[in-house]
């Protein structure tokens, strides 16, 4: 995809490709913003939850062409909406209490299978569930969460992506401002800063007067003293770690070799937010105070146990450890060149998503189209219950579901009929034959063929399931209104 100012952007994530498309149809548009919502609120499933809008929508032109009114389709949509998230709930959902460690790392690799990193998923899904589980966070009310926030991923071009790797603490792509600075700091005091500790110039078109050559000394003087002040204010407060998104000046430097302290420049304002929050700090865009003076208050420091400049594979990066609210952690990527690794950034923020969900709501359902399926059988016999005309949006519900078996079979190049009749065949058994185990079952598109996908690992979060099912009904409910 290229934009607008000729940027390339290389991807097959489908929240990615939705935001970077121009669309103008009012429908479009709501697919987009439906996209949107699907990854902030669950941070996967965005091309699922698109497809079966659109199928929903197909379903109801069809449905309104028999002379079917609108308000029937949208009560029938909205009744099967609600009782295919019931039994999500009630039948096909997986406490984690009941698997293993391994369930985790499949839920990653299920994430990953159709992505960049696919065919290494073994490496980056267990480096995921690692970084997850060292940033866990209780809750007052005694609640486990896991902040995607506190893992940054680092990108680092060079080498191969098998030589990415997950270190403690939050990784900084920057190194000291000086070499004569310490290369760790203990205890540290951390001063955020989105502001230029650079020597003040007088601007362009201010004029003055002197009459004694000796005076424009004093100008320079206290262009000097004006930025050294400012230091020292810093210092004063107990900063011993000072990060900004702006330029330090060279002569401004050894102000901070003096006092022991290490500097870093050109930080990532977006980094220094995220340190922010770790730290218990908070990011300073001016001195001035409500008197107009200038001052630094030592409340606006964040602390680290510790601020280390480190080597790895050949390149510095600052490492801030220990961090006072959150622990931290960072993955380093490595890559051939910026779009290999900005995919893979996106595949591992995704796959971070569905760990997160699984972890915090502790239910997984099996994948590969099996809650789809299940869930499709399931509403044709419902529908069957059903003496209104609202009975024919039902099925029409059913039938949607199906679109997602079908693709994927479809784009493993085999033959979707054959294969989703034989899969509904499976899930027909479990109400006819009350055979149970056959709702974990799914497609394998490897061996063209059906299996239990909770025994071969192929697992996604509940919570995936139950929100894009929510969201694709009321995206078509807004547009069949």
């Amino acid at each position: 995809l290229v934009d607008e100012v000729g940027d390339v952007t290389v991807t097959n994530d489908g929240a990615t490709i939705l935001n970077l498309i121009e669309v103008n149809h009012p429908a479009a548009k709501t697919l987009v913003d439906l996209a949107r919502t699907q990854d902030e609120a669950v941070g996967d499933g965005t091309t699922s939850v698109v497809l079966l809008a659109a199928e929903l929508l197909k379903q109801g032109q069809e449905l309104i062409t028999e002379k079917i009114h609108p308000t029937n389709i949208i009560s029938g949509y909205k009744l099967a909406a609600k009782k295919a998230t019931e039994f999500i709930k009630n039948e096909l959902q997986i406490s984690t209490h009941t698997l293993d460690n391994a369930a985790l790392i499949n839920v990653a690799k299920t994430s990953m299978a159709s992505k960049v990193l696919g065919p290494e998923s073994d490496l980056f899904a267990k480096l995921c569930v690692d970084a997850l589980l060292a940033v866990k966070v209780v809750t007052g009310s005694g609640k486990e969460r896991y902040p995607i926030k506190a893992i940054n991923i680092l990108k680092q071009h060079g080498k191969s992506m098998k030589e990415s790797t997950l270190v403690n603490g939050f990784a900084l792509n920057n190194t000291r401002s000086s070499q004569q600075m310490p290369k760790i700091i203990k205890g540290a005091k951390i001063a955020l800063l989105d502001i230029a500790l650079n020597r003040q110039r007088m601007k362009l078109g201010i004029k003055f007067q002197i009459t004694d050559p000796k005076e424009l000394e004093g100008v320079q003087e206290r262009e000097q003293t004006l930025i050294r002040d400012r230091i020292q204010m810093l210092l004063n407060a107990g900063a011993n770690v000072i990060l900004t998104t702006k330029g330090i000046d060279d002569m401004c430097l050894k102000y901070f070799v003096e006092a022991n302290a290490i500097a870093v420049r050109r930080c990532d304002k977006e980094d220094l937010k995220r340190i922010a929050k770790l730290t218990g700090g908070s990011l300073v865009t001016s001195f001035a105070d409500l008197d107009g003076e200038e001052s630094f208050s030592a409340e606006s420091l964040g602390t680290a146990e510790e601020v280390v400049e480190e080597e790895l594979a050949g390149d510095s990066l600052i490492y801030i450890r220990g961090t006072k609210l959150t622990t931290s952690q960072s993955i380093v990527l490595r890559g051939a060149n910026s779009f290999l690794l900005d995919e893979m950034s996106r595949t591992i923020h995704d796959a971070m998503c569905a760990l997160k969900r699984v972890l915090e709501s502790k239910n997984v359902v099996p994948g590969g189209g099996s809650v789809e399926t299940a869930l499709s059988v399931y509403l044709d016999r419902f529908a069957m219950t059903i003496e209104t005309r609202e009975q024919l949006a039902i099925a029409a519900f059913a039938n949607a579901l199906l679109v997602i078996p079908k693709t994927l079979s479809v784009n493993a190049a085999l033959d979707a009929t054959e294969l989703v009749a034989k899969l509904r065949a499976y899930h027909n058994d479990v109400h006819e034959l009350n055979k149970k185990e056959y709702l974990r079952y799914g497609l394998d598109l490897m061996a063209d063929d059906v299996r239990d996908n909770v025994e071969a690992g192929v697992l996604e979060p509940a919570m995936l399931k139950i929100k894009y099912i929510q969201f694709a009904t009321e995206a078509a409910v807004t547009i069949l209104r």
